[in-house]
């Protein structure tokens, strides 16, 4: 899979020293992370609760770090991907469960995808949301097939600029800051199913799957196109380098995805659920938050930023899921390919890409679907966390360059963290 390069020459330091020639891998998971499932489980979130969920954003900022560098880590000093390092320390049946949980999770999420991007389509376009929701998955598989991934994210990563629109909403309208600095740094939590839910629901929206298995098939990218990149376990003296871009990259691509959450929950609060609109049913009424800002054009506004984080989720989605069972069955992989030479890679891909159609089609409502699809998510992650925590503290795996220990710890804390909100949804919804 392809992305610009970021390495900047070895031999030379004032283009190393540049802080955006660091930016990546991490800033285009960051992006990705902000698809049409997060951007509605956000909306429902402040929807329902208001200003009280934005402690969530606080807390998964550095979990997202501890697990998001660990896995680049990985990619970066082995040359491997995640299922590929996963094969070097698990028994094949359990590399093969992991894979099948990534797989269920990601056709999930791009049928839920394509559903949202179908529906807002339909709010400013005629016709019938099924019809665009199959375009736009038909027209994202044939651009991963006949265009480099480079290409493709240069073109819509413009439209995920819509996201902003939140941003604008926030400073204006009314917004009591007060309450939602309170919400961030001194919350009041309810025990009830619907807030656990949503807790658990911003959780696997922030800290899902595909993000792990895209970062790290990234670096292994990166070192195969750059001449000079090597896996640092063959190459340490490029460790410091690295490793320095590495936490950039990732600081900066999931803050980026937070800051952009932070917003839309606080957009939703200020002005669904202070004007009492509670429940988000339909992406209209997910729309309705930009009204302040966009008058008429909410509905045009939200649909491109639908469409444009929907376009750009896709490939990682399917992509990812692609690699790691190509991986598993040891097929030529990489959207770099041609189809010539990746038959079995673009097959997969397809397959996925066409259930995921399919789950769009089944007439699931698009919202209800984005919001289960993060709580899937957050269930999906915590067996793939801690084999990514496993493998990022292996000195087998990792030689030297093992995950220090405060990284090492906060991917533990993120990983403890999604078990412990998976049992509490568990408890919550047998009580």
């Amino acid at each position: 899979m392809s992305t610009p390069s970021t390495s900047a020459p070895h031999g030379n330091p004032q283009t190393s020293e540049r802080w955006w020639s660091k930016l990546g891998p991490g800033l285009i998971t960051g992006a990705a992370d902000d698809d049409p499932s997060g951007i509605a489980t956000y909306s429902q979130a402040g929807a329902q609760f208001g200003y009280g969920v934005g402690w969530t954003l606080l807390i998964t900022y550095p979990l997202m770090m501890g697990i998001q560098l660990a896995s680049a880590r990985i990619g970066r000093v082995t040359g491997k991907n995640l299922t590929e390092t996963f094969a070097r320390f698990c028994p094949r049946w359990m590399v093969a469960s992991l894979v099948l949980l990534l797989l269920v999770a990601n056709v999930i999420n791009l049928g839920a995808d394509l559903s949202a991007m179908g529906d807002s389509a339909a709010l400013v376009l005629p016709g019938h949301a099924a019809w665009y929701a199959l375009g736009f998955g038909t027209v994202s598989l044939l651009l991963q097939v006949f265009m480099s991934y480079e290409r493709y994210v240069r073109v819509l990563k413009w439209l995920t600029l819509s996201l902003f629109a939140y941003v604008g909403v926030v400073f204006a309208v009314h917004v009591d800051w007060g309450a939602a600095m309170r919400g961030v740094f001194a919350p009041s939590f309810q025990w009830s199913r619907e807030y656990v839910t949503t807790v658990v629901a911003i959780l696997g929206t922030t800290i899902s799957p595909y993000l792990f298995f895209w970062q790290a098939s990234q670096e292994v990218q990166d070192i195969k196109r750059v001449p000079e990149d090597h896996p640092l376990r063959v190459a340490p003296e490029q460790a410091r380098h690295q490793l320095r871009r590495l936490r950039i990259d990732t600081a900066v691509g999931m803050g980026f995805s937070n800051l952009i959450a932070f917003f839309v929950i606080t957009a939703a609060a200020a002005t669904l659920h202070a004007n009492g609109q509670t429940q988000i049913d339909s992406t209209a009424q997910a729309a309705a938050a930009l009204r302040p800002i966009a008058g008429d054009a909410a509905f045009l506004l939200f649909a491109l930023g639908i469409i444009g984080t929907g376009m750009l989720a896709l490939p990682v989605l399917a992509g990812s899921a692609a690699e790691a069972v190509a991986s598993y069955f040891r097929v030529r992989k990489g959207l770099d390919l041609t189809l010539a030479q990746g038959r079995s890679f673009y097959g997969i891909l397809a397959a996925a890409m066409a259930i995921g159609v399919a789950i769009s089609l089944s007439g699931i409502n698009p919202i209800s679907a984005l919001y289960w699809a993060a709580v899937i998510n957050a269930v999906i992650s915590v067996p793939v966390m801690a084999a990514v925590m496993i493998a990022a503290s292996s000195r087998r795996v990792m030689g030297e360059m093992v995950l220090p220990r405060k990284w090492k710890v906060l991917g533990w804390v993120a990983t403890g963290a999604m078990g412990a909100a998976s049992v509490a949804l568990g408890v919550v919804s047998a009580g």
